[in-house]
Formats: structure tokens, C-alpha cells, sequence
């Protein structure tokens, strides 16, 4: 009878253990699983050989289609022509009689060039005079806009190269000293870093403002380093908000709706547009917008889950399908917007009881997300309301792309000061790259005005563009 109840003992604990290796073995199996098509991770960070979903093929060869609008070199105008080579024929290439006269109209074919770099020195000499009243010397002292070894431009320079070319303080001295024979050491390019990021601050405070006072604004964040401790990289957030012209970046320690709703400020009443993330929950759900691109990736891993969860994935992923290709033809024109309006309650009808199925009826994991979804489920359809509001954050995330690269080859920031720099220079550069303005002639400016004391230019659109912008 002991030995008996010594086996029952036995057989429980290696049920139990049995039990423990198989769920262990799951999780295993479900991160390895997991890709760019359903989760959140990069598409960098796939295996080789993992499958891609392809859209599906349109009948059309790679490459131009018939008619589009070819993309060729334009000549300049002739006045910002430096030198003319007139080529005119001396001879008949056929019967070798002399020609004389000049063509009308020659073909005109241009060759670009760059004349040989070099920095122009201004040196600054400071005449000490002794007064032959009282024998005081006054020695005359350099302006304090040349207080700084580095000119505007040189300084607007060696921010440019950090800032939209992301490369490293090391590589900035390298490079203006191969370009343009400026030597200089690592730490005068963080020193004109610092006073770039001064120098931007009134600019990037008044697109804060900008933001805030939007009527639709994309938000996202990512992973940062902010300093070492022990060795080990602190861990901060790169925070964005956006519009269509627009983009402010923060930096901070704190993964919180604290920062999202400082970016936005209390007072925001215009549509947001985000993942899923809990940072953005203070918000009015009834003013938020949440990706279709994140719920693809999620619809994604139920269906690579498998079981029932699986099923009812395929069935969202179909319904998806289906109002995706007529926003589509919408933003074609192939379809009215009154006729998107009235296909879509069945839609959302249909999305919202297999979400509920799910939430009941799915596997754990799934069924957890499911229950997640439909806490925002008024948030999945606000774009049917509003038109030409997207039904993805995809904007936002071509935003962030950029700085995301740029922290994958700097390694983050080593302290406040230096994320300063890159949050207003990410901004800064992001912005003009919207407005298509010119970033080295902005920096040199900014810099310029700061170290006069005058006002630095803006980063806020024109009219002008901003009409442009709401009629594309």
C-alpha cells in the first residue's frame, strides 16, 4: 500500500512536470515563431528564409507603368550657368562642304561640378593700446559671435553630418577634415552640438506648440539609451508626435502617458492616431484613430497560433481585406465615399462579433488579445467617420524611421545634454524634410541669428504650404 501511494506521488509530480515542459515548450516555439508579419519586431530582425506576405499580384510588369510621369534631370536656366562651350559644326559630316551660322536652338546638355573645398579664416586681431593719460592698456575684444573657433556654416555643417546622416562625432572631425581640410577634435563636435541645440530651442518650442494646436496628430515611440550605469545602457523612449507637416521628437525616461500628454498638452482636442499602447488610454476614445497596421501584424499571430484562434485570425484578417481594398479605391476614385460609408457597418459589425468570439472561445494568448481589442473597439473605425483620416499610424512610423537608424549605429545619447541635441535636431531635420526646405541653409541661419542675438528662424509651415498640404 505504500509503495502504491509512493507511485501515485511519483506519477503526480511528473504529470505536473510533464504539464510545466509542454507549456515551457509552447512559449519556446511561439517566440520563435514570431516575426515582422505578426508582431511588433523589425523586419531587420527576421531569419533568413522567413516567408513575407506578398500582396497580391495586379497582372502589371515591374518597373514605370505606361504613361507615368518620367523623372528626369531639369537644366538650370541659363543665367546659373557659370561656363558655355559652344560645339558648332565646322563641316557637312556627309559631303565634308564648310557650314557656317549658328543653330537657334542647340541641344543644351549640362556637367555638374564641384569646385575644390576649402575653409575661408577670418582671423580676428585684437590691438592692445596703452593711454598716455593714465597708462591704463585696453586691448579691443573679439565679437562675441566669433567667440567660437567654428564658423555658422562649419558649425551648421558638423550638425548636419550627426543629425540627417547620422554619422558618428568621430566620423563628423574625419570627414570636414577631408572635404574641407578643418581640423578638429571629437570634443569641439559635441561643443557645437550643445550650441546648436540652444540655438534650436526657441524654433523646436514653437512646433511644440504647433502640434498641440492640430486638428490630427500621429504619435509613436521606441526604445533609447540614455547614459551607462555599471556599464549598462539606461534605458529611455524616444517619443514622436506629427502632423502632416510637422514633427517633434522627445527623449525621455519614461514610457508613461505622463509624456504623451506633456507632448500634447492638456488642452488637445484633435484626432490622435497610435498604436495600442497604453501611454495613449487618457486620451478620448472617440478622438483617436488605432493603427490597422499593428491589428494586421495581431490578426497575423492568431492565424500562425493555429487552433481556434487561428480560424476566427483568418476570418478578421478576410474582413480586413475586404474594407482595406475599398479605401483603396477611394483614395483612387474608383469608389465614392458615400458608397465606403454604407458598406462599412457591416463590416464592423462582423469584426466585432469575432473579436467577441474569440475573446470567449480562442486560446489563451489570442483570447487575451481579442478582450484588449475590444476595449478600443470604438477607436478601430474613426477614419470611417472622418474623411481622409488614415486608418494606420504608417505616417508616424516613417517619421520615427529615421531616427530608429540612428540610434541602431549611435547607441543612444550619454545624457541629457545630448539628447537635447538629437530631439531638436531630429525635429528639425524631419520637419524641412516634410515642408521639402533646404536643412544645411537653416542651420547656418539659426546659428547665425543665435549668436547675434536675433531671432532664429521658424520651422512652421507657410500658408501657402500648409493649403498645398490639406488639397494633396
Amino acid at each position: 500500500m505504500v509503495q502504491v501511494d509512493a507511485r501515485d506521488v511519483q506519477i503526480a509530480q511528473l504529470e505536473e512536470e510533464n504539464a510545466r515542459l509542454r507549456e515551457e515548450n509552447r512559449r519556446l516555439k511561439e517566440r520563435l515563431g514570431l516575426n515582422s508579419s505578426n508582431s511588433s519586431k523589425p523586419p531587420s530582425s527576421d531569419a533568413p528564409g522567413t516567408p513575407r506576405q506578398h500582396k497580391r499580384p495586379t497582372g502589371r510588369r515591374a518597373g514605370g507603368q505606361p504613361g507615368h510621369k518620367k523623372h528626369e534631370r531639369v537644366l538650370l536656366p541659363p543665367e546659373q550657368v557659370q561656363h558655355v562651350v559652344e560645339l558648332v559644326p565646322k563641316e557637312c559630316k556627309d559631303c565634308g562642304r564648310r557650314l557656317a551660322g549658328r543653330d537657334v536652338e542647340p541641344r543644351r546638355h549640362q556637367v555638374v561640378e564641384v569646385p575644390p573645398l576649402s575653409a575661408i579664416v577670418t582671423e580676428y586681431r585684437s590691438h592692445a593700446l596703452k593711454c598716455g593719460a593714465c597708462g591704463t592698456v585696453t586691448r579691443e575684444q573679439v565679437p562675441a559671435h566669433a567667440s567660437s573657433a567654428f564658423g555658422d556654416r562649419l558649425g551648421a555643417l558638423a550638425s548636419l553630418l550627426v543629425g540627417k546622416y547620422r554619422l558618428s562625432k568621430r566620423l563628423v572631425k574625419d570627414a570636414l577634415s577631408d572635404m574641407v581640410g578643418v581640423k578638429l577634435s571629437v570634443g569641439s563636435v559635441v561643443n557645437l552640438e550643445g550650441e546648436m541645440a540652444e540655438a534650436l530651442a526657441p524654433a523646436v518650442h514653437e512646433a511644440s506648440e504647433y502640434v498641440r494646436e492640430s486638428e490630427r496628430v500621429h504619435a509613436d515611440e521606441t526604445g533609447w539609451v540614455e547614459g551607462r550605469e555599471e556599464g549598462r545602457g539606461q534605458r529611455a523612449w524616444l517619443w514622436l508626435v506629427a502632423t502632416a507637416l510637422v514633427a517633434v521628437f522627445h527623449i525621455a525616461r519614461s514610457r508613461g502617458g505622463k509624456v504623451a500628454r506633456a507632448l500634447l498638452g492638456e488642452d488637445f482636442a484633435g484626432i490622435l492616431v497610435s498604436d495600442r499602447w497604453s501611454g495613449y488610454e487618457w486620451y478620448d476614445a472617440g478622438l483617436r484613430q488605432v493603427c490597422w497596421a499593428h491589428l494586421t501584424r495581431d490578426f497575423q499571430g492568431f492565424i500562425d497560433r493555429g487552433g481556434k484562434g487561428g480560424q476566427l485570425g483568418e476570418e478578421l484578417m478576410h474582413q480586413r481585406n475586404r474594407f482595406f481594398t475599398w479605401y483603396h479605391q477611394v483614395k483612387e476614385g474608383s469608389l465614392p465615399r458615400e458608397d465606403f460609408e454604407k458598406r462599412m457597418p457591416e463590416v464592423e459589425g462582423e469584426v466585432g462579433q469575432l473579436l467577441r468570439r474569440a475573446a470567449v472561445c480562442a486560446e489563451k494568448k489570442t483570447a487575451g488579445m481579442a478582450r484588449e481589442m475590444l476595449r478600443w473597439e470604438k477607436c478601430l473605425w474613426t477614419f470611417v467617420d472622418v474623411p481622409e483620416l488614415e486608418p494606420t499610424n504608417n505616417f508616424g512610423e516613417r517619421c520615427l524611421r529615421h531616427a530608429v537608424m540612428y540610434r541602431k549605429t549611435s547607441f543612444g545619447t550619454q545624457g541629457p545634454e545630448g539628447s537635447r541635441f538629437v530631439e531638436r535636431i531630429l525635429t528639425t531635420v524631419t520637419t524641412l524634410k516634410l515642408q521639402r526646405r533646404g536643412v544645411l541653409d537653416f542651420l547656418t541661419d539659426t546659428l547665425q541669428a543665435h549668436r547675434r542675438g536675433l531671432s532664429t528662424p521658424s520651422l512652421l509651415p507657410t500658408q501657402a504650404l500648409v493649403q498645398l498640404s490639406n488639397a494633396a
